[in-house]
């Protein structure tokens, strides 16, 4: 399907390229949907999953008294939550910032329940339905609460091999997690889809209008739930007056009452790839050069990483979309069988 794998040449990268080179999955055809990003992204958000997996909830208490959420899909049979064989390998399932979990993200949770993973969404503070119990939220790159989730997980599932995939923007979270981890991250390997790798460039860029606004309303209506806990440590009449993510951002986690910082400062604390050379997990990124939430690959794809890490392989496409990477037949998502494979 013209795929090309930027990596430095190794032994996993050979496999790699064999694996992948054998996948149906990544076969082109004659197709003109792939061709058109835009819709593709409309149709991702919009199309719930065939067939509607069932989700177990569990609250994890964080050391602050700030809970975040797992979501055990247990597909649309009703087994129990968390089950599976004791050897079976867990899937992290991390969604876009704005905690957001597409359709895609559930579709892929299926195919790895079919597959033997047992498959399992976090939810970062307040996203989704997780209550907000502290005036604290999970900034872009913080991994903090994440560590917590993975340790729960480990100690739930201690012989099982703990695995992790991101979807978009959330994958500023995960790779912030893998650098900051280093070797200790328990994680046997990780994918991201269509990654956002430079958090501040993104946020200034800003995204067109189409993806932006219905973001950035998805957001407000979250944060609007809890105005009266936030609005003990942020200006929630400017908060809620945003007129863009970057603006949002900014009055979340800069503009605070209590500790005000600098957008300098904050990305120095947040950008994904602040420690990208101490990983020590193999992390496949699934990339489009068609994307247009993550912008143009010049400026936004680090080759360099790719070209000198022995861990980072960069599986890029020229049509995809962002999240999107159509096919026909089932599944309607390539990238899917080959973060899974």
């Amino acid at each position: 399907g013209h795929c090309r794998l930027l990596c430095k040449p190794s032994a996993l990268a050979q496999h790699l390229v064999r694996s992948l080179g054998r996948s149906a999955a990544l076969r082109g055809g004659r197709w003109l949907w792939p061709c058109w990003p835009q819709l593709q992204m409309l149709w991702q958000l919009l199309q719930p999953p065939e067939p509607e997996p069932v989700v177990a909830r569990e609250l994890l208490q964080l050391p602050d008294a700030g809970l975040v959420a797992l979501d055990w899909l247990v597909g649309p049979w009703g087994a129990a939550g968390g089950g599976g064989a004791i050897s079976s390998p867990v899937l992290l399932l991390i969604p876009n910032a704005a905690g957001k979990v597409t359709g895609g993200l559930l579709q892929l949770g299926l195919r790895a329940l079919e597959r033997g993973f047992i498959p399992v969404i976090f939810n970062r503070r307040g996203h989704n339905g997780c209550p907000l119990t502290t005036p604290r939220l999970q900034p872009f790159g913080d991994p903090g609460d994440l560590r917590e989730a993975v340790t729960y997980l480990r100690c739930r599932h201690p012989s099982a091999s703990l695995l992790a995939v991101s979807e978009g923007s959330g994958s500023g979270l995960l790779l912030a997690y893998l650098g900051e981890s280093g070797s200790s991250s328990r994680l046997a390997a990780a994918a991201c889809l269509s990654p956002i790798f430079r958090g501040r460039d993104w946020f200034e860029a800003g995204m067109p209008w189409l993806y932006e606004w219905p973001l950035l309303l998805h957001l407000k209506q979250g944060l609007s739930r809890y105005a009266g806990a936030l609005a003990e440590v942020v200006d929630m009449d400017r908060l809620l007056g945003s007129h863009s993510l970057r603006e949002l951002e900014e009055t979340l986690f800069c503009r605070t009452r209590s500790r005000p910082t600098s957008w300098e400062s904050y990305w120095e604390r947040n950008e994904p790839l602040r420690d990208a050379d101490e990983a020590a997990v193999p992390v496949l990124c699934l990339c489009s050069a068609d994307d247009p939430v993550r912008g143009p690959p010049a400026q936004s794809l680090p080759r360099e990483l790719f070209r000198s890490s022995p861990y980072f392989f960069l599986l890029l496409t020229p049509h995809g979309g962002h999240c999107g990477f159509p096919r026909q037949g089932p599944g309607r998502c390539w990238a899917h069988e080959a973060v899974l494979e």
